[in-house]
């Protein structure tokens, strides 16, 4: 099997070095890659939104497989393209990825399908919104959740505790902070809870549940500082009992396929439900189209079953024919950051460390690294994604944080409390 995966993040690497290890894999291509992505793939220098050159390039190599690592390709209607021509790709059209594109359509599909989730209003003009937050704050609230309708690269999200963040965040919005994703915004209920990160695939008539996870979003410890695209995960997630995965199960997964069936979307891929664990039980924060990004590295690290196998399985429609096998060590995966992320850094650093690290035992899987007089720099927010297994959490806690000490670049950072959650729980 011939397989393309287009993407050059630290879950691409990790789809990456999964499906290289498939005996199904004859070869495996990535557009465009990374750093470390090319000692396991070949890399192109094809962009995401390079659709013609990427179809060009699958036709001529005869690409069995293609799997769309980000949301944006998806949301431009990648799938649809690929799929006009005859060529198998793992991933839900245009339409359907709208549950990722606008946080308004998700907010309708989870109502209309009785899918657990927040109250909210949407707003497209500043002054209704305004006015709408004036009225919430003047009685007791514990919070509100300001999002961006729109892609915004997992930073479009603001918790606001009283009426003048809340404004602020409404201002970040509609004054351009986030692009075109903030001309529409979505207000929210604050929901109190645990958050978990629930995976699941689809072939629109099955759908699996992947192993459970938990992302850290913010980047000070004890979740404290800005929202960030995630510094760390880890999987098993024990907040998820058998009695709550029963429940989420039934209440959102089987609602959600149920869903895109009764609205007949195309969907062959993977479904990310953010679920809060709340008072009142599960409640779906948000629906992403692909993979989680620090989740993949950590729920990729405990699977036993073969991905290529599973993917071509799903993308073909025959996903009732597979059974997932897991290992049963925990897995724990550190990011390690530019420093002043998520806001501005600066770039081109020398990283030292990495052949020392994956010693250790961990995976060094590379999210914004590049090549520079043949060193590897750090070339992004996020840079590396420490990942290792361990007889229980905290082993695989110990084992990530010794590969992560090994490693060092001017100014980097990282949360020394990756997995505090599971370790309080246990």
């Amino acid at each position: 099997m011939r397989i393309l995966v287009i993407g050059s993040g630290g879950r691409e690497h990790a789809l990456c070095w999964k499906l290289a290890q498939s005996p199904k894999a004859e070869k495996v291509y990535c557009a465009p890659g990374n750093v470390g992505i090319a000692k396991v793939a070949e890399c192109l220098d094809i962009n995401i939104n390079e659709t013609d050159r990427l179809l060009q390039f699958a036709k001529e190599n005869h690409i069995n497989l293609t799997v769309v690592g980000p949301e944006a390709p998806l949301c431009d209607g990648l799938v649809d393209a690929f799929r006009k021509e005859g060529l198998i790709i793992f991933g839900p059209d245009k339409s359907s990825a709208r549950l990722e594109g606008s946080k308004s359509f998700a907010k309708m599909f989870m109502m209309k399908h009785g899918i657990p989730t927040a109250s909210s209003m949407a707003f497209t003009e500043a002054e209704p919104a305004t006015h709408y937050l004036k009225d919430k704050f003047s009685v007791p609230c514990p919070g509100i959740v300001i999002k961006a309708d729109g892609l915004a690269a997992g930073k479009g999200v603001i918790l606001a505790y009283n009426l003048k963040d809340a404004l602020n965040a409404l201002d970040q919005c509609f004054g351009g902070s986030f692009g075109d994703a903030g001309r529409k915004v979505l207000i929210e209920e604050l929901l109190i809870g645990e958050e978990a990160s629930i995976l699941a695939l689809t072939d629109g008539n099955t759908i699996i549940p992947l192993a459970t996870s938990q992302d850290h979003k913010r980047a000070g410890e004890r979740d404290t500082g800005p929202n960030t695209g995630g510094m760390g995960a880890y999987s098993p997630a024990p907040v998820v009992t058998p009695d709550l995965f029963k429940e989420i199960d039934e209440k959102v997964l089987k609602r959600f396929l149920k869903g895109i069936q009764t609205d007949k979307l195309y969907y062959r891929g993977i479904i990310y439900a953010g679920v809060m664990v709340t008072a009142a039980g599960p409640k779906v924060l948000e629906f992403n189209v692909r993979f989680g990004d620090p989740e993949t590295q950590a729920v990729l690290m405990r699977m036993k079953s073969d991905l290529a196998d599973v993917m071509i399985k799903t993308a073909m429609g025959r996903l009732s024919e597979v059974i997932l096998e897991w290992t049963d060590e925990p897995a724990v995966c550190v990011v390690m950051a530019s420093g002043g992320y998520p806001e501005a850094y600066k770039k081109g650093f020398p990283i030292s460390g990495l052949e020392d690290a994956e010693d250790e035992g961990a995976v060094v899987f590379h999210a914004g690294t590049a090549l520079k007089d043949g060193k590897v720099v750090n070339n992004g927010g996020r840079v590396l994604g420490v990942t290792a297994k361990g007889a229980d959490i905290k082993a695989a806690i110990d084992n990530a944080y010794k590969a992560v000490k090994e490693i060092y670049w001017l100014d980097c950072f990282f949360r020394n409390d990756i997995g505090r959650r599971a370790l309080e729980r246990k």
